[in-house]
């Protein structure tokens, strides 16, 4: 059964940009949605995490958990994603805190 499908994309190739917008539409630079199949998710997701190099990447997607989706990321990011409990939460990453600090 198909699902609606996020991922957000920041600085990745445009061919990845181009695969993306085969499969999804792109409401916004770097966002796209649409309903996918698990297959074609994975297969979609594959190509963008190994393709990211500088760039990152964010997939969310619905799951069989309590908040009813899961998070998968990509290259590097400000935000992390932690399990807490069996609950997905975003921590801002301790190295960039610690360097916004610094340049304050």
């Amino acid at each position: 059964m198909a699902n609606l499908t996020v991922i957000n994309t920041s600085a990745v190739p445009a061919y990845v940009r181009g695969a993306l917008s085969r499969w999804m539409l792109e409401p916004a630079p770097g966002l796209y949605v649409g309903t996918l199949s698990a297959k074609v998710r994975e297969e979609l997701w594959a190509v963008v995490s190994a393709s990211v190099s500088d760039g990152a990447a964010v997939l969310v997607y619905p799951a069989d958990t309590e908040q009813r989706f899961a998070i998968q990321t990509a290259g590097t990011w400000r935000r992390e994603v932690v399990d807490f409990e069996g609950l997905a939460l975003v921590a801002l990453n301790q190295l960039e805190e610690d360097n916004e600090t610094a340049t304050s």
